[in-house]
């Protein structure tokens, strides 16, 4: 059993997605450890994330170009005498060493075992996301008959998903190992001044959130005129006002949906376009107000999740059993897949004809959504 840390330095991960993975592992260690003084290193990106997370005392940051020795200098100044590496990367465990903090517990690699006191071997029952070749992809598209094709799709078991990875670190602490519900918090006064900066504090109808991009590529991309085709119908049976977020790539895309769901002539309320305009923090604020949000497999699908929000999800070349939003199972999400025998390949963009989202029709995610976001009775 590890003795209790006077202070523990735990070294975030750098997605926004896998951030929120990590919040099991993060309240678990709390409970392990509830006198102890936890600091957690995040990139400077997602520092709003944990301003209100219980688990956590401290948040130190670095920014995107800030070096090595930069980061390693901050953290020797804050006298740990343990470190949780989280992420796999050289990098990672370089920093707590350099930093010479004592105790550094991550996971082994060739690379960089050495670095760490006490480095942990692969968790069994841990799923490589490893990407398909187009050859494979073809391979198994050609090999698997019309009649058979649902049982081609690999799938997996629940101690598959990802947050499980980061449990299995905390348990080497001492920490209970069984899964949480991923967390987030946001104060009710983030949520009144982001309402109100986005003309949003007056508005009657439900707040429906859609989140048409996905920074990772195209493949993990439901099609537009799908998006724009579902939020029309659910808009004609709901009386929704659609929120449209985004980061600043998606900009341009998030317009076109916007300027499409409402054309000029339309009587419905205007789409709403937030896509670049909104803080990570105000993000979170305005998802926690959304009744529902429709989105594909990206980082506000999990805070949204974590937030308590349901999702509906469209997944193409990733699977909903590894990265999949919440605690796996949870029944307040829908995750919508097209079952194909390439799926999941990780790719960013397909080689063959994306059949994974094309596969998924707008009448599936019309009646999810409404499934999870009723009509309300006048």
């Amino acid at each position: 059993m590890t003795s209790r840390p006077e202070r523990l330095l735990v070294r975030g991960v750098n997605w926004l997605g896998d951030a929120v993975m990590t919040t099991p592992a993060l309240l678990r260690l709390r409970e392990r450890f509830p006198q102890t003084h936890i600091t957690l290193l995040t990139p400077a990106k997602l520092r709003d994330l944990w301003r209100q997370h219980p688990a956590i005392n401290e948040v130190n940051s670095f920014g995107a170009g800030e070096s090595l020795f930069s980061v390693s200098r901050k953290l020797r100044a804050g006298n740990f005498d343990m470190a949780l590496v989280l992420p796999n990367s050289p990098r990672s465990a370089l920093e707590v060493w350099l930093a010479g903090i004592p105790n550094r517990v991550g996971y082994a690699a060739n690379w960089r075992s050495w670095l760490l006191t006490q480095p942990i071997p692969p968790r069994p029952g841990a799923v490589p996301m490893q990407k398909r070749s187009p050859s494979e992809i073809k391979q198994l598209i050609n090999s698997t008959s019309a009649s058979d094709h649902h049982a081609s799709r690999i799938t997996h078991h629940d101690p598959a998903h990802h947050l499980h990875q980061y449990l299995h670190l905390a348990a080497a602490l001492g920490a209970n190992p069984e899964p949480l519900t991923p967390q987030l918090f946001v104060a009710p006064e983030e949520v009144a001044a982001a309402r109100k900066k986005c003309g949003l504090a007056e508005i009657a109808q439900p707040a429906f959130g859609l989140s048409p991009g996905a920074e990772y590529g195209p493949a993990k991309r439901w099609p537009r005129e799908r998006f724009v085709t579902a939020a029309r119908e659910i808009q004609r049976r709901t009386n929704c006002r659609w929120l449209i977020f985004g980061g600043n790539a998606d900009v341009e895309l998030a317009g076109q949906i916007a300027a499409e769901i409402t054309p000029r002539a339309s009587r419905l309320t205007p789409a709403l376009n937030l896509a670049g305009k909104t803080s990570l923090g105000e993000l979170m604020a305005l998802l926690k107000t959304c009744r529902v949000l429709l989105t594909n497999d990206s980082g506000p699908m999990h805070v949204a999740a974590a937030l308590g929000t349901p999702v509906v999800v469209t997944f193409g070349s990733t699977s909903p059993e590894l990265t999949g939003p919440g605690l796996p199972g949870d029944p307040r999400h829908h995750l919508l897949s097209a079952h194909v025998p390439c799926s999941p390949c990780y790719r960013r963009s397909c080689p063959i004809d994306f059949r994974c989202m094309n596969g998924i029709n707008v009448a599936q995610v019309v009646e999810a959504v409404l499934q999870v976001a009723p009509p309300r009775l006048s």
